[in-house]
């Protein structure tokens, strides 16, 4: 349910239940109360999702991230406008400026900070040494079994490649925010609001087979959430709002109705990611940014 000035009233409802119980949410936030990696200039958070693992990084100047046989590609956001980084892949070395999203293929990699801040990254669940991090510092795993396995999209069309694309757009009528997708990621950068939201003018939906991963980089949100009522009562969950400020991220099951409320009184921003990337938003025109580089099945 959409109000009629929200972008996504155009989609196809996405309707049709869950077919299996519906998972739990969570949220963790990056802060000193979690556990994270520490070495060498970088501190790294994790939140696991059904397909991929969130990667939260605060980043000192000359410090690395470096991947030994990726298994696939995986993506980056680079959020602070003044951090540099440059990512060597295949020996080539590319040069990157903040206020970016990148997607960086398979195999060896190195992502040198020349000037430090966030950087997250993104890797699917294939990626075994991040999935091992994983479970080492964060609470069991809970499947989300109404989520299909990763099915990867099609290869670049002409072949792959550092990508890097800046989030310096102006927004445009009718479509929903700044919206990336690669093989197997799909990043939409959202506006920020200023403010908070217009309780008038919510946005309760639902994905019967895919989670939504909210990243909170700015202000402070309430996630409210709903579950469905199946015919067995002990799975009943009660109505959920989860306060969360920023970093964090919370993991929206597949099959809960579910909206985002922006509370702070400054300026609030989300980050949402899908994996893979969705077929609905893809199927509209002009909204996904670097279509003509990566094809829709």
């Amino acid at each position: 349910m959409y109000v009629a000035s929200d972008p996504r009233a155009a989609l196809t409802k996405d309707g049709g239940a869950a077919q299996a119980p519906v998972a739990p949410a969570f949220s963790i936030d990056f802060d000193n109360t979690a556990l994270s990696d520490k070495s060498d200039g970088i501190t790294t958070w994790y939140a696991r999702a059904q397909n991929f693992v969130v990667a939260y990084s605060r980043a000192q100047e000359n410090s690395e991230i470096i991947r030994h046989n990726q298994p696939d590609e995986y993506a980056l956001l680079l959020p602070d406008n003044d951090s540099k980084i440059s990512v060597l892949w295949k020996d080539i070395s590319t040069e990157i400026s903040g206020n970016s999203v990148v997607f960086i293929p398979a195999g060896d990699s190195k992502i040198t900070v020349h000037s430090g801040g966030q950087i997250i990254c993104f890797y699917s669940n294939k990626t075994a040494d991040i999935l091992a991090r994983c479970d080492a510092l964060l609470p069991p795993h809970i499947a989300d079994d109404n989520v299909p396995e990763l099915t990867p999209w099609p290869a670049p069309a002409d072949g792959y490649k550092v990508r890097a694309y800046r989030l310096d757009i102006a927004p445009v009528e009718g479509r929903f925010g700044r919206i990336f997708r690669c093989t197997n990621f799909m990043i939409n950068v959202i506006y920020p609001r200023t403010g908070p939201r217009d309780r008038s003018q919510m946005s309760p939906h639902k994905h019967a087979d895919f989670q939504q991963c909210s990243l909170c980089l700015a202000g402070t949100y309430l996630h409210h959430l709903r579950w469905p009522w199946e015919t067995d009562a002990t799975l009943w969950r009660d109505d959920a709002h989860i306060e969360c400020g920023a970093p964090s991220v919370t993991i929206i099951p597949a099959g809960a109705l579910h909206t985002s409320e922006c509370i702070g009184t400054g300026v609030n921003q989300l980050v949402d990611v899908f994996c893979p990337p969705r077929a609905d938003f893809s199927a509209q025109d002009g909204w996904v940014l670097n279509a003509d580089d990566y094809p829709a099945p």
